[in-house]
C-alpha cells in the first residue's frame, strides 16, 4: 500500500506552535508545515524563536515538512534582491528546522499589465531564487496561487522548464486551480506530474471559489489522489484547509475545522487504499 506523509499548516490551527503540534499529532501527523509561530511569519522569526520552535518540534518527536514562506507573494517590480534576501531567511529557517522544502510563489502584477508582460521579469527572479536554493541545498516548491504568474498549469510548466533547476519543483494545490477556472486533474496533472514534489490539500467550489474540505468541491481530488497512488507518489500531503478565514498571506481554520478537513482527507485516502503516516 502506498503511504503519504501527513502534514499541515500549523498556523491554521492556532498561533501557538505547541497547540499546532498537539492538534496535528492527535490527527495522526508526524510533520508540520511552518508558516508562522506566535503570530510572526517564519521569515521574521528571531534566532531565539527559531531555536525555541525547533525544540518544540523535537520534543514532540515530530519533524517539519516545509517552510511555508511568502517569497514571491509581492509585486514583480520590486528589485530581484528583495526576495533573494528574504529567501535567505527562509532557507536559514529551513536549516534550523531541518525542513527539506521551502514553498514560494511567482509574483503579482499591477492591473495595467498582463501575465505575458511580466514573464521575463518573473523568470529572472525565479532563476535567482533557484540559484540560491541550489547553493543552500534546499528544494523550492512553487505553489499555484491565484493571480500570480504561475496560477495556471501552462505557466507553472513555463517556470519550472525555463528555469531548469532540480531545486525548483511544484507544490500542487487543487483548490487554487479551481479558483482560476482550471479543472486540476483534467487540465494540469499530466502536464505537471513530472515536477510534482509536494501536495497541498484543500478543495474549492467552481461556482464561487469557496474553499471546502477535500472531496466536497470541484477540485477533482479523488482523481488526483488516485493518479498519485498509481504513480507511486510517496511524498507529503499537507493540509491547508482555509475553512474559517482567508487573507493575503494564508488562511485560518481553528482546531475544530482543521480536524474536519483532516477527516475528509483521510476518508478519501481510505477510499483509494492509500495510507497516511
Amino acid at each position: 500500500m502506498v503511504e503519504w506523509k501527513l502534514s499541515g499548516f500549523g498556523d491554521e490551527i492556532d498561533a501557538d506552535p505547541v497547540v499546532q503540534l498537539s492538534v496535528l499529532q492527535a490527527l495522526g501527523a508526524a510533520h508540520i508545515e511552518v508558516r508562522s509561530a506566535w503570530g510572526t511569519n517564519v521569515v521574521d522569526l528571531s534566532a531565539q524563536e527559531l531555536a525555541r520552535l525547533a525544540r518544540h518540534v523535537r520534543e514532540r518527536g515530530m519533524a517539519v515538512s516545509a517552510i511555508a514562506s511568502p517569497i514571491g507573494k509581492v509585486d514583480v517590480t520590486l528589485p530581484v534582491e528583495h526576495e533573494v534576501e528574504r529567501l535567505g531567511r527562509a532557507l536559514h529557517a529551513a536549516h534550523v528546522l531541518e525542513a527539506p522544502y521551502v514553498r514560494i510563489f511567482s509574483f503579482y502584477r499591477s492591473a495595467d499589465r498582463t501575465q505575458d508582460d511580466i514573464r521575463d521579469e518573473v523568470l529572472v527572479r525565479m532563476a535567482a531564487l533557484a540559484a540560491l536554493a541550489e547553493d543552500q541545498d534546499v528544494t523550492l516548491v512553487h505553489e499555484n496561487e491565484k493571480d500570480i504568474y504561475g496560477d495556471v498549469p501552462d505557466r507553472v510548466l513555463d517556470i519550472v522548464e525555463s528555469v531548469g533547476s532540480d531545486r525548483l519543483r511544484v507544490a500542487w494545490d487543487n483548490a487554487n486551480y479551481v479558483q482560476v477556472g482550471v479543472r486540476p486533474y483534467t487540465d494540469g496533472y499530466a502536464l505537471l506530474r513530472p515536477y510534482l514534489d509536494y501536495l497541498q490539500v484543500k478543495d474549492a467550489r467552481a461556482a464561487d471559489g469557496t474553499v471546502v474540505p477535500a472531496g466536497e468541491g470541484d477540485g477533482e481530488l479523488l482523481e488526483t489522489l488516485t493518479a498519485l497512488r498509481d504513480d507511486g507518489y510517496t511524498g507529503f500531503a499537507s493540509l491547508e484547509p482555509h475553512l474559517t478565514d482567508v487573507h493575503a498571506l494564508g488562511g485560518f481554520s481553528g482546531p475544530r475545522e482543521f480536524g474536519r478537513a483532516a477527516r475528509a482527507f483521510s476518508a478519501l485516502t481510505a477510499q483509494i487504499g492509500a495510507g497516511l503516516v
